[in-house]
């Protein structure tokens, strides 16, 4: 039982796994911004593409 114990605490000690966490989070977010950011930024370039070339 003591063993079990310990291992609880050495786990929620343990921060290694939480900086994975975190970054993989970030990472997320970076995709999600980057692709609402391309997706104005193309449907601007097309409207003004467009504009040109009628």
């Amino acid at each position: 039982m003591n063993k079990l114990i310990n291992s609880i605490q050495s786990f929620m000690k343990d921060e290694e796994g939480l900086t994975v966490v975190e970054y993989v989070v970030g990472a997320g977010l970076l995709v999600i911004a980057l692709g609402v950011l391309f997706t104005n930024w193309g449907t601007l370039l097309q409207t003004k593409l467009e504009a040109v070339l009628s």
